[in-house]
């Protein structure tokens, strides 16, 4: 079973600004939201233990998986948000705003990663882990899952773009023979 989590709150989610790849630790809720995460996941032995390289997403997954060092890999990093890195979630200009309203028909903003990008690197991720057996965790960032989820998921046209996912939201998916199956929130 692959399981796919977002991490933990940091002090720019709690100020409501655009954090992308801004390398911010968890704040103290972030670590009591991967504390509880862990105790969802307490009965899951993990064999593998994946992490985007940012520090917020490395302590969740070292929170969850204390024994198991998480190996990190780039391209479950948050996308790239270029010169809005950093901006206020209630004062974005104009043409953030029309992205964030409308993921699928609007291309993001000029100096941003596009979403197609994000698709690409995580579903070479998931090409990579695929023969893994074991119980595997991927500790990333909301656009970062949305784009696993979206690769995971063809038949969602998009649908994983306007999903709000919490932080340390956990989704699960199959992982038998080779074969990923269709991500679900993960019920304990």
């Amino acid at each position: 079973m692959i399981y796919i989590i977002r991490h933990g709150k940091t002090a720019l989610n709690q100020a409501h600004l655009l954090q992308g790849r801004s390398n911010h630790p968890l704040n103290e809720t972030g670590v009591l939201e991967a504390r509880a995460a862990a105790e969802k996941l307490r009965g899951v032995s993990f064999s593998h233990v994946f992490s985007s390289p940012l520090i917020r997403a490395v302590q969740t997954a070292e929170i969850i998986v204390p024994d198991r060092k998480p190996v990190t890999d780039e391209r479950l990093i948050e996308m790239d948000y270029g010169p809005y890195e950093g901006m206020d979630l209630g004062h974005m200009p104009p043409e953030l705003l029309t992205f964030f309203r409308d993921f699928i028909h609007n291309p993001a903003p000029a100096g941003m990663e596009q979403l197609s990008s994000v698709v690409k690197r995580a579903g070479s991720f998931l090409e990579d882990i695929r023969g893994l057996s074991g119980n595997i965790l991927i500790s990333t960032h909301a656009i970062a899952m949305k784009g696993i989820l979206e690769y995971l998921t063809p038949a969602s046209q998009g649908s994983y773009w306007y999903r709000f996912i919490g932080n340390c939201e956990i989704y699960t998916a199959e992982n038998e023979g080779g074969r990923i199956g269709v991500p679900v929130d993960f019920e304990p």
